[in-house]
C-alpha cells in the first residue's frame, strides 16, 4: 500500500562513479565474516612479534653475552662490555692480558685510568710500579720522568702531603678515579687513541682536614700500542671536564668520608 504524501521522503544521492556499482537489493554487510577476519589478522602478528622477540633472546643467549648489533665506522655508541676476555692476570695488583680488540682497548684504557688516578702515582716508587705494568717499556722511562717532574715537592705540600707523599698522622689521603665512559679514536690493530671521561676524588679525610675531599672530572686521553700481547701506554693527557651541573646535596662530614673511604675498596678492573 502506497504511503501517504505527507510522510518524510529519504532520498540518497550517489556520486556519479558510484551508481552503476551500488549493490543489488539483498546483498547485506556480514559482520560475523568481518570480525573473523580481523581477529585472525590480529592473531597472526601476535605471533610475529613473539617469534621475533624470542629470536632475539636465543640469539643473545647463544652469542655468550656478545653485542649483536654491530657498530658502523665512526659511530658513537655506548661503551659495552665485551665479554671476549675476562681480564684474570694481574700485574702489581693491575688487569692485564686484554682482548686484541677495540673494546679490549677500551677496558685497558678504563682500568689504566684507575691505576694512573689511584694515591700510588704520587709517591716515586708507586709510580715506578704502576708504569712498569701498564706502559710500553720502550718508553716506560720517559713517561715516569714526566711524572717525576710534574709531581714535586711543593704540588705534594699543596695536597697537604710531605716530600714523601705521606699524609699528616689522623688524616687518609683520598685519590681516585672512575671512569664513567670512554671512546676510541683512529683505532688500528697497533694502536689507538682512547679517551677516558672520569670523575676523581682528592683530598684528606679525616677530623680536623683543612683540604677535604672533593671532586673532580677530566677527560684521560691515552695513547695504546699493542705489544707483549696486551694494550699497553705509550703517551697521555687530561683536560678538565666535562662536568656536570653540581647535585643540590649536602656534604658528608669528614667522618662519614673517612668511613666510606674504608669501607669501599676502590676498583681494579673497570670494565
Amino acid at each position: 500500500m502506497p504511503l501517504p504524501d505527507d510522510q518524510p521522503h529519504t532520498r540518497t544521492r550517489l556520486p556519479v562513479g558510484e551508481q552503476a556499482s551500488a549493490q543489488p537489493p539483498g546483498r547485506q554487510p556480514r559482520p560475523l565474516r568481518t570480525l573473523l577476519t580481523v581477529l585472525v589478522v590480529v592473531t597472526l602478528l601476535v605471533l610475529a612479534i613473539s617469534i621475533a622477540n624470542s629470536d632475539k633472546k636465543t640469539g643473545s643467549v647463544a652469542g655468550g653475552g656478545h653485542s649483536a648489533a654491530a657498530v658502523p665506522p665512526g659511530a658513537t655508541a655506548p661503551t659495552a662490555p665485551s665479554g671476549d676476555q675476562p681480564v684474570t692476570a694481574t700485574s702489581n695488583g693491575i688487569g692485564t692480558g686484554y682482548p686484541h680488540t677495540e673494546q679490549g682497548a677500551q677496558s685497558a684504557a678504563a682500568n689504566y685510568a684507575v691505576a694512573l688516578g689511584s694515591a700510588d702515582m704520587f709517591r716515586a716508587d708507586g709510580r715506578r710500579t704502576v708504569l712498569t705494568a701498564i706502559a710500553d717499556p720502550a718508553v716506560a722511562d720517559s713517561l715516569r720522568a714526566r711524572y717525576d717532574q710534574a709531581i714535586t715537592p711543593d704540588v705534594l705540600a699543596h695536597l697537604g702531603l710531605d716530600a714523601q707523599a705521606k699524609a699528616p698522622s689522623g688524616l687518609t689521603f683520598v685519590s681516585r678515579s672512575t671512569p664513567i665512559g670512554t671512546r676510541t679514536e683512529g683505532y688500528t690493530a697497533d694502536t689507538t687513541k682512547a679517551m677516558v671521561w672520569y670523575v676523581g676524588l682528592i683530598g684528606l679525610a679525616g677530623s680536623g682536614s683543612t683540604l677535604p675531599v672533593r671532586e673532580s672530572w677530566n677527560t684521560l686521553t691515552l695513547t695504546l700500542h699493542w705489544v707483549g700481547d696486551d694494550w699497553k701506554i705509550t703517551d697521555f693527557s687530561r683536560q678538565s671536564g666535562p662536568a656536570p651541573v653540581p647535585a643540590d646535596q649536602q656534604a658528608a662530614t669528614a667522618d662519614e668520608i673517612t668511613g666510606a673511604v674504608q669501607q669501599f675498596g676502590g676498583f681494579r678492573y673497570a670494565r
